[in-house]
């Protein structure tokens, strides 16, 4: 693939000689996964080795991840102390991850708090939610308010506390509120947006430079032409200007 090829498919929203920022399609993993699919990490090493024209391997460190249904923005380090002190940040709970997405019902609480315990059934893909703390089970949290309501689903704004695996899916479908295209977690029968790709974006990211020092913020929107996003004035809810 070209430099050119490369720059087409990438949405770059930032990059200096510490970090790239960049918009993860939807369905593309966030790294190599056993699929032999591309990508992002690969095609962001790519990129850099040819626009930079590195030698050998290209240093491209992935610290944080999304899942690839999952769209929206990302950050990679390009230095080893970029990626420890990013990667601290992460532990610490100091990057500001925020989500939105669609969900099927109308939640009774409208602002909430979820806490549970996930295991991960690595040979099915797919994450149990518990109320209480069960063998090799992670904590997980999330905060979430509920924007807008119509046609039976919900668009939700969600600040994740803890990144784990599926932790979004898992813990909305565990409250009885599964998200729109979802069908790995979506009860049987009972599949909002069946066909549709899954309605989860991550539509902001804060973190503080990690040689710099000050603090960045990183809004993007999710595909609002398509449905379900069409439904809602999802403008209302992020505070930059919508790109053409």
């Amino acid at each position: 693939m070209t430099l050119q090829e490369i720059e087409q498919q990438l949405n770059i929203l930032e990059e200096d000689n510490h970090i790239i920022v960049v918009v993860k399609p939807r369905n593309m993993p966030s790294q190599a996964d056993n699929t032999g699919d591309l990508d992002l990490r690969s095609l962001i090493k790519d990129y850099l080795k040819q626009k930079y024209n590195k030698q050998g391997n290209v240093y491209c460190a992935l610290v944080h991840r999304l899942d690839r249904p999952t769209g929206g923005v990302m950050m990679f380090a390009k230095t080893e102390k970029a990626a420890s002190r990013l990667s601290e940040q992460l532990r610490e709970g100091s990057v500001d991850k925020k989500y939105l997405a669609v969900v099927s019902g109308y939640p009774i609480d409208k602002v909430a708090r979820l806490e549970h315990y996930l295991v991960k059934d690595t040979k099915d893909n797919v994450v149990k939610a518990y109320n209480a703390k069960v063998d090799n089970s992670k904590h997980a949290i999330l905060n979430y308010k509920v924007l807008e309501q119509d046609e039976g689903i919900s668009l939700v704004d969600i600040n994740l506390i803890t990144g784990r695996s599926h932790q979004i899916r898992a813990q909305m479908s565990k409250v009885g509120h599964a998200l729109y295209g979802d069908h790995k977690y979506s009860p049987s029968g009972k599949i909002a947006g069946y066909g549709k790709p899954l309605s989860l974006w991550a539509y902001s990211l804060t973190f503080t430079h990690p040689i710099k020092g000050d603090t960045r913020v990183f809004k993007v929107f999710p595909p609002t032409g398509e449905i379900p996003w069409s439904i809602f004035n999802v403008e209302k809810y992020i505070p930059v200007a919508k790109p053409d």
